[in-house]
């Protein structure tokens, strides 16, 4: 069994964005009475981003250092018969201290993001070319091992989660190793958790070993059997899915889910007006019930 164990540091700062693509609007194109939708229903020439992104960062109260990695990519190709969009977006737990934890997210981001920008984006956006869901996979599965390499190479010793997500137009493709978590949440805001922690605890979860309760508190919480950076060959758990639109996916380290409930987040998102203000509102709340990790999320919402 891997392990890797988390440092405690201490210090506190947050860091926001969102980002949603520029909209192209035909010339030709009127203004008509009613609704935004109800006009680009109407009107074909048309084109919005089907997708916006937000996401916030904290090193937390107990650390100076901040070790997570996050990254959002969320492009958009009009001028087109029809628009296409592409995305990436990721979130990197690094483990192994100061130096180590903090250089493993790095590159688990850098490896994965270079390999699918290479493999996928210049030839879906600019070539128009299909891919099946099989080529897909592999891909997802090609740029976890190119990261991997990297950080075997580069970082001995340290390790990092990665949970990752790719847009191709309607389709969802993730990549998932360790305990950060990747969420659906539905339109009426409840959250379904898409992935499957990769800890000792989960496992004795499982094996009805202990409660979900019991493992909170367990010593053994921050160890996972399943991580970047460790020896053992591994897959990272791949799956397909799409959102409806105004449903929105939520990725996160373990410095917000493991500090704060289903139901605390929950109400946030629902009263919340606009995603960046949900997103440092998620942070603010980790920090506020003593942010004892680094806290990294991401918010993702179908437009259309």
């Amino acid at each position: 069994m891997f392990k890797f164990m988390k440092n405690i540091t201490k210090r506190k700062a947050n860091q926001s964005s969102e980002n949603q693509s520029m909209n192209f609007k035909s010339k030709r194109g009127k203004k008509n009475k009613g609704s935004d939708e109800r006009n680009q229903s109407m009107n074909p020439n048309i084109a919005t981003t089907k997708y916006k992104v937000a996401s916030c960062q904290s090193p937390g109260q107990e650390r100076a250092h901040n070790e997570d990695t996050l990254f959002t990519l969320n492009s958009f190709l009009g001028g087109l018969d029809v628009a296409i969009s592409f995305g990436i977006y990721l979130v990197a737990d690094g483990m192994g201290g100061h130096q180590s934890g903090e250089l493993a997210s790095n590159l688990a981001a850098q490896g994965v993001s270079q390999y699918l920008m290479e493999r996928v984006h210049d030839n879906f956006l600019f070539e128009r070319k299909s891919f099946s869901q099989s080529d897909i996979k592999q891909w997802l599965l090609e740029a976890v091992e190119a990261a991997q390499k990297l950080i075997l190479r580069r970082v001995p010793g340290g390790g990092t989660t990665l949970t990752l997500v790719m847009v191709l137009d309607d389709e969802i493709f993730s990549a998932h190793v360790g305990d950060s978590r990747l969420y659906v949440i539905g339109l009426d805001g409840k959250l379904t958790l898409k992935t499957r922690d990769h800890s000792l605890v989960k496992r004795l979860v499982d094996l009805g070993e202990i409660t979900e309760g019991e493992a909170g508190n367990h010593p053994h919480r921050n160890v996972l059997y399943r991580a970047m950076g460790q020896s053992d060959p591994f897959e990272p758990d791949i799956e397909v899915f799409s959102l409806q639109p105004g449903e929105r996916i939520m990725i996160c380290s373990d410095g917000l889910w493991g500090v704060i409930d289903e139901e605390k987040i929950m109400q946030i998102v629902k009263n919340g007006p606009r995603l960046n203000q949900i997103v440092c509102e998620l942070v603010h709340a980790a920090n506020a019930a003593g942010g004892p990790d680094n806290i990294s999320v991401i918010i993702v919402e179908r437009l259309e």
